[in-house]
């Protein structure tokens, strides 16, 4: 590091367990960040005396929906045109590479699309197993931002999703792509995350503020989409078509969420609390 200049140059790979499978830190970090969350949230449920037998099958629709919803979401915001002519390359971690197929891992999530899956997979899990539908929404929205920021991380180790070139003496130089200084949006973002983790948790425990069930899912949308709108001024933009708009995608997406988290905070903080009935 010199001068507030950091050279990133790090291999994504961990290992290669066969020729063409990599362990990549990026899958480690997804993967522990959701087990982290898991781990909260089997703390959260003990505390309040609600049975855990069914958080496991929670866990495995949370998953899924995060996978299915943030892959979607990348495949049909950013890249509608070349996706809709291969469907395969939307599910499965492969691209057709001209000599045939090879696994590259799935290297498009959209964090958007990522929310909208989990929302819809935690509404499947409620009306399977008929537990409140806001009251979990409260208590995932409060891991959720960690690990999404464990997301981030691995977007670091992958130096991917950074941000544009820093006009001062500081900055990440991302060595796999280029030389130039550039702001990490991706630690950003993580920090960021974190932060909004630790402010939902001491709203969620907080006996001064009164709130019906839904009022710390609504938090969430306010302050990690409010989040995510800003630092993307910060942030290259991803796909070509972004050149010259005002707000890129992220940002457009940002927005309904923002608002929907705004509706839902002053619906939910007027009169009431949480309560949990199965």
């Amino acid at each position: 590091m010199e001068d507030g200049i950091l050279t990133w140059d790090i291999d994504p790979v961990i290992v290669w367990i066969t020729d063409s499978f990599p362990l990549k830190y990026y899958g480690l970090l997804f993967m522990s960040g959701i087990l982290l969350g898991y781990f909260i949230i089997n703390r959260i449920y003990k505390r309040e005396n609600v049975p855990t037998e069914d958080l496991d099958k929670l866990l495995t629709y949370i998953i899924f929906g995060t996978l299915i919803g943030a892959r979607l979401g990348h495949c049909l915001f950013y890249e509608p045109d070349y996706y809709l002519e291969h469907p395969v390359e939307m599910i499965l971690p492969i691209r057709n590479m001209g000599d045939g197929y090879q696994f590259i891992g799935y290297q498009g999530l959209a964090s958007h699309g990522g929310v909208v899956g989990v929302f819809l997979a935690i509404l499947y899990y409620c009306k399977k197993f008929k537990t409140p539908f806001l009251w979990v929404l409260d208590r995932i929205a409060i891991v959720g931002p960690m690990a999404g920021a464990f997301i981030r991380f691995g977007n670091f180790m992958n130096s991917e999703i950074y941000g544009k070139p820093t006009n001062g003496n500081w900055g990440v130089v991302f060595a796999r792509d280029d030389m130039i200084p550039r702001h990490p949006t991706q630690l950003y973002e993580a920090f960021s995350y974190l932060l909004i983790s630790f402010i939902l948790y001491r709203i969620y425990l907080s006996r001064g503020i009164v709130k019906k069930d839904g009022f710390v899912f609504g938090v969430f949308l306010v302050l990690l989409f409010l989040a995510r709108f800003v630092i993307e001024f910060f942030k290259e933009n991803q796909v070509g078509f972004e050149e010259g708009m005002a707000l890129n995608m992220g940002q457009i997406l940002s927005i309904p969420f923002v608002v929907a988290g705004v509706v839902m905070v002053a619906l939910k903080s007027s009169s009431g609390g949480s309560s949990y009935s199965k």
